[in-house]
């Protein structure tokens, strides 16, 4: 088995509990001022972000952290909400996209100064700039690795 040092579980376990505590809070204000949960939030802004406002749901699904399951339940609920709407693909009749409504651009609009307030506070207020670089750095790493071997698995299979 492979042995990972004292620093690295001490950093491991710093990093899950920061994150942890970092999203219950975010998630209060949210509640607290009745706006969008993060899941939602995490749905509606990779939406946005994409060209057109809308994704293939495989697409979508790589971007949130969802199970396909509960994905399918998100876009379910969200649909019925009209933040979003399904559109069948034209190119592959088995496919689908989900798309950003102007409903859904609108509580994402209303969410976002929850949401960046909650960053500021609960993390970057922590950090001076110097610091900020290298968390930027080390989670660019870490991240560009994880995609390489995602990459390879997919090639591979």
């Amino acid at each position: 088995m492979e042995r990972v040092s004292e620093k690295e579980l001490t950093a491991w376990r710093l990093f899950i509990k920061a994150h942890a505590k970092i999203m219950e809070f975010i998630e209060r204000d949210l509640a607290a001022q009745k706006k969008v949960p993060l899941t939602t939030y995490d749905v509606l802004i990779a939406l946005f972000e994409a060209p057109d406002r809308r994704l293939r749901f495989s697409e979508l699904n790589r971007k949130v952290v969802l199970s396909k399951s509960g994905l399918t339940r998100m876009i379910d609920r969200l649909e019925r909400e009209g933040l979003i709407q399904r559109e069948k693909s034209e190119e592959d009749r088995r496919g689908a996209y989900a798309v950003l409504t102007d409903e859904g651009e609108n509580q994402l609009r209303k969410a976002w100064p929850v949401y960046a307030r909650g960053i500021k506070q609960y993390f970057a207020a922590s950090l001076s700039d110097e610091e900020v670089e290298i968390l930027t750095r080390s989670f660019g790493l870490i991240y560009k690795d994880l995609q390489s071997s995602q990459e390879k698995e997919g090639n591979e299979s």
